[in-house]
């Protein structure tokens, strides 16, 4: 006979992690149930042969405006300051992302000083669209054909595999364009990295007794095993949930990542952490090395290529109209279940960053709670 859990959890990533440590520390006994071989989910971190700290699954960049949100993750993690900044290869040139007064004076031989200047020269070459209805118009609308063209149309096809125009506007609306020289690409209050790594600190979330996590397991295969609890929490894609019930069907649609990995015996490769390719000329859509963070010392240094892709571990939702319609009909269907929760990036078929999981993962423990009275 399996054991009884109050919680069940289904994958030990950002938003399980949270959901296991708040309702541990309420006393409740958890499981959480993970498919691969280690906890934090794509945040995962190790140190490589060269004893650098590299991530498995990209870069994590942490960055937040919300206090409780640092507050919460100092809990559980001593953290170093890092303002992350990006350049992308241009043909032969590096450039800051995103677009600043720099980024234009390099690529088009301007000599912009001022934010008035900037400003003024936006308005002359931008493409005038009251309502852009797509991608395409909603970059063309702030900066024009031509940065356009070199900054995002191939980058944006590389990494959705449809180009702006193909894709609702919303993608490319959250792109910034700066009218000063500032060049951090974030500019959240709080700005940081864990000084021992992003695992360590899952480690240090789910360290308490009444957490028990089984790795290399297929909540799939073993759900009808633990059947006895008074709420479960799935973090997975909703349409993987509903997969083999009656009804929808359909699937929605996710790009992963393939990720290229390369020794070097030299001390670094490149001159920044992160340089994007936004060219044609490349299939990939950045090289990151990751001994920049945190200025790591070796003799030699870690690359690493990634290239968008259709197959593989879901990584992004696809936001367009039939994706939009589609999730819909899951979340109707999910609303109907009765302590059942879908939380994160891929049960809410929604892009969050780091500090938005930790935060939608807070607030709903929260909103639950409250509305059981236990929280006050």
């Amino acid at each position: 006979m399996n054991p009884h859990y109050d919680i069940v959890i289904v994958g030990a990533g950002i938003s399980g992690s949270v959901i296991a440590e708040r309702y541990a520390s309420l006393g409740k006994k958890i499981l959480i149930i993970e498919k691969r071989d280690h906890i934090g989910g794509n945040c995962y971190d190790y140190k490589d042969e060269n004893d650098i700290m590299v991530s498995k699954y990209g870069a994590h960049l942490f960055h937040t405006k919300h206090p409780e949100v640092w507050e919460y993750v100092n809990r559980f993690a001593e953290w170093y300051p890092w303002e992350h900044k990006v350049l992308a290869k241009v043909d032969d040139k590096l450039v800051p992302i995103p677009v600043n007064i720099n980024t234009v004076n390099i690529l088009m031989g301007t000599n912009i000083k001022t934010e008035q200047e900037m400003e003024e020269w936006l308005q002359e070459i931008r493409v005038k669209i009251d309502e852009p209805k797509n991608g395409e118009e909603t970059v063309i609308n702030k900066i024009g054909t031509y940065l356009y063209e070199k900054l995002f149309k191939h980058y944006t096809f590389k990494q959705w595999k449809k180009y702006p125009i193909e894709l609702d506007r919303s993608v490319l609306d959250r792109i910034p364009v700066r009218t000063n020289f500032e060049d951090r690409y974030f500019t959240d209050t709080y700005q940081a990295l864990p000084k021992r790594g992003y695992t360590k600190m899952f480690e240090n979330m789910l360290n308490n007794p009444n957490i028990h996590i089984l790795l290399n397991t297929d909540y799939f295969e073993v759900k009808d095993m633990y059947t006895d609890y008074e709420k479960l929490f799935f973090t997975g894609p909703i349409d993987n949930f509903f997969e083999n019930s009656d009804g929808i069907g359909e699937k929605l649609e996710y790009r992963s990542i393939h990720f290229e990995w390369e020794s070097i015996d030299q001390e670094y490769f490149q001159e920044n952490s992160v340089i994007n390719y936004p060219g044609s000329d490349v299939d990939f859509t950045r090289i990151i090395e990751y001994k920049h963070f945190g200025n790591q010392k070796s003799k030699n240094t870690t690359i690493v290529r990634e290239y968008s892709v259709d197959t593989g571990d879901p990584y992004y939702p696809v936001p367009n109209q039939r994706n939009r319609d589609l999730y819909e009909k899951y979340k109707i269907e999910a609303d109907k279940l009765k302590d059942i929760y879908f939380v994160g990036r891929l049960a809410n078929y929604k892009y969050f960053n780091m500090d938005e999981a930790f935060k939608n993962a807070l607030d709903l423990f929260e909103k639950i709670e409250q509305e059981n009275g236990k929280l006050i």
